[in-house]
């Protein structure tokens, strides 16, 4: 019954207008003890990790800014060749062939609805690729996970459905029609797109390397805007891209090549943020 409600309402629910209120309510500071113990609840209710915020728990204001934390220095080495994007659940993982991705069990789609066209679709035939899903007990910034240039970014204004399981495995093509933000970056062993998925609840999504990019709501017929950089913006990989001021979803897509590591391989696991795909430390 739970599920057969949760089915009937969700098409109907205004997800986007819903995800502002809930970005909004967050962020906004509660008085006295009330933020105090709101924040310090939701830290209990989630199980985060306090030893590695940057800050004691006290610094945090509101839930917001507890989700949205930094970590302290030197907590997370950065391995060595690729590393992981984020703290996260990696649900899916393989090759791209005929450049098309698995989004779930018989649920496909492909890497021009994902990244919105532009012109470096076609470099990823034949290479990997790799969601990474982060719940609300994840640190939530997203970092580089290679060294290179960023040559091109797309901000795709779209719907706000979740990203849980029932979304992944009913809604056709969901991470072509979530709002998010698509960026290229080239390595000398090729291109590497990181992709910021936004969903129900994800208030804002800001980019670190492009302060002029924000997913905060705007007006509804908002256009897609690319942009490519010239001269290109210079990263390293445990650099922070961008923040999620929610939780939700990352999918990289890697040129042949690019990933030292069999995709397959990969599906299932749960990542630290700056560890290495192989598994070795540094």
């Amino acid at each position: 019954m739970k599920k057969l409600l949760f089915d009937i309402m969700m098409p109907l629910l205004p997800k986007n207008d819903l995800s502002h209120a809930v970005g909004k309510f967050v962020h906004k500071p509660l008085p006295g003890a009330l933020g105090r113990k709101s924040v310090e609840w939701f830290a209990k209710y989630y199980n985060i990790n306090l030893d590695e915020a940057e800050h004691p728990i006290t610094h945090y204001k509101t839930i917001g800014d507890l989700f949205i934390r930094k970590l302290k220095a030197g907590v997370r080495p950065i391995g060595e060749g690729v590393v992981h994007c984020a703290d996260a659940m990696i649900n899916e993982a393989g090759p791209i062939q005929d450049l098309t991705l698995i989004q779930a069990k018989g649920k496909l789609y492909t890497v021009n609805e994902l990244v919105g066209g532009g012109p470096y679709t076609d470099v990823f035939e034949g290479g990997a690729f790799a969601t990474y899903y982060l719940c609300p007990t994840d640190y939530h910034r997203v970092h580089s996970p290679v060294d290179g240039e960023i040559l091109w970014l797309n901000h795709l204004p779209g719907k706000m459905w979740p990203v849980n399981d029932w979304s992944v495995n009913s809604i056709e093509n969901l991470f072509g029609i979530n709002e998010r933000v698509a960026l290229v970056i080239q390595t000398p062993k090729g291109k590497v797109a990181l992709v910021m998925v936004a969903a129900t609840n994800v208030g804002n999504m800001s980019m670190t390397v492009d302060e002029t990019i924000s997913t905060k709501y705007r007006p509804k017929n908002r256009k897609p805007l690319q942009k490519s950089y010239s001269p290109p913006l210079p990263i390293k990989r445990g650099d922070e891209v961008g923040i999620f001021h929610m939780g939700s979803t990352v999918v990289m897509l890697f040129e042949k090549g690019v990933l030292p590591v069999d995709p397959i391989s990969m599906k299932n696991k749960v990542t630290r943020m700056g560890a290495s795909v192989t598994g070795e430390t540094p």
